[in-house]
């Protein structure tokens, strides 16, 4: 890998940090305003609706100029969010400014992969990026988690610099103040990103076209034989794992005892396996054998179905690595098909925009019927079994819609070694 590609790496590292440990700091602040608990995963809500409202802007916004300025104006919003949050604006409409920036952040920075690399690197790009966002993640809730103990926060306020008065007196403003420092860290980098060359499409300026180029681009990656099977693989997928994230802490409450500080490491716990998973593959499967692996999202639904009958955390965590190595294994490789066939088909900003449409619009959805079972007073134990039989259940009929496909277009899947 190029000097470039890990200054791309660094500059996701430090954002994705930065939106993780935020994350943990608006619940904090929520509890301080003594919130009603409902308000908690709307932030999760509120923070995903710009990747489906702003869908058919953000792709075309990201292929019309240098994907490192993309990702340096991207980055200012979300500073920009993290500020109001400072400036006491309620925290659910400062976290969806941040949702904002996120949602244009994305396309580029994913984009950047396919006009850098050679498509042979993809899938090993991929498990990088994919391993290391999972590390943000894990590393970012835990930062959050720190930053909020009343020891730790103690130590940072008592830390004041000589002559000049900070202003700083609460933790959250301290929590808000290290955050934005990440943010600025990752708005370097951006600067450092290599200019990959590639020609940009200007941005046109009336929305009814952005719109109906989008929806051209949505249909004609759910009609390619190739793009509607990874495609449907990476929308269940993140759709599954945003639910599995709250399933897994209410599991832990009712079937381990467990608290919330600790419920939450067990989801770090699952993470570490996707880690596992997606590097895994990035050393084991190409991109053309990537269609190989989609048998192993059945193993993942009946798998999850097993937490119903742990009844003990030494038990629990190895099976949530299992769960989590093998969606990593599976979802990496799809993810690079996904790109390397939106690339060919439409340039790659407008393909990963499609792509985040799909799977936000899926944990949206999933993560909204979980609410409703929840609600609907359904025990814990069902609402997971439904889950793991409609995973795995979907995973079958997209193997079998697959197979199909092959045995009609059996010369698709032979890439074009000439596309780049």
């Amino acid at each position: 890998m190029t000097f470039g590609f890990y200054i791309i790496m660094a500059a996701q590292f430090f954002s994705a940090l930065a939106d993780n440990a935020l994350l943990i700091a608006a619940i904090a602040i929520l509890r301080d305003m003594h919130a009603p608990a409902e308000y908690e995963p709307l932030l999760k809500t509120f923070f995903t609706v710009s990747y489906v409202a702003l869908a058919a802007f953000v792709g075309a916004f990201a292929d019309s100029m240098p994907k490192w300025r993309v990702m340096f104006i991207s980055n200012g919003i979300k500073i920009f969010g993290c500020s109001l949050m400072f400036l006491d604006v309620h925290p659910l409409v400062a976290y969806a400014v941040v949702g904002l920036g996120a949602a244009a952040y994305s396309p580029a920075k994913y984009g950047i992969l396919t006009e850098y690399l050679p498509h042979r690197l993809l899938v090993v790009a991929n498990g990088w990026i994919e391993g290391l966002t999972v590390m943000a993640i894990i590393l970012g809730v835990v930062l959050g988690g720190a930053m909020i103990r009343p020891e730790v926060a103690q130590t940072l306020l008592a830390f004041d610099f000589p002559v000049i008065d900070t202003g700083i007196d609460t933790i959250a403003e301290m929590n808000l103040l290290v955050i934005g420092v990440m943010y600025i860290i990752a708005a370097v980098f951006n600067l450092y990103i290599p200019d990959t060359g590639v020609d940009h499409k200007p941005l046109k300026k009336n929305p009814v076209f952005l719109f109906h180029e989008f929806n051209h681009c949505l249909r004609l990656l759910w009609r390619d034989k190739l793009g509607q099977i990874s495609l449907a693989v990476t929308t269940l997928f993140w759709g599954a794992g945003a639910t599995l994230q709250f399933i897994v802490i209410e599991w832990s409450r009712m079937a381990l005892h467990l608290d919330l500080a600790k419920s939450s490491m067990l989801q770090g716990v699952v993470a570490v396996g996707v880690a596992i998973g997606a590097i895994m593959a990035a050393k084991m499967i190409t991109l053309r054998k990537s269609v190989r692996v989609i048998p192993l999202g059945i193993v993942m639904g009946l798998t999850i179905m097993v937490m119903i009958a742990v009844r003990n955390s030494w038990v629990a965590m190895p099976l949530l690595v299992m769960v989590g190595v093998l969606s990593g294994f599976f979802v990496v490789p799809m993810n690079a098909l996904l790109q390397h066939r939106g690339h060919i088909l439409m340039g790659a900003g407008h393909s990963i925009a499609v792509q985040n449409f799909n799977e936000n619009l899926s944990i949206l959805i999933m993560t909204g019927m979980y609410s409703v079972l929840l609600r609907a007073g359904l025990h814990i134990y069902w609402i997971i079994v439904l889950f793991g039989l409609f995973v795995a259940t979907t995973m079958y009929f997209v193997k079998k819609r697959h197979d199909a496909n092959q045995a009609l277009y059996d010369d698709v899947i032979h890439l074009d070694d000439h596309s780049h």
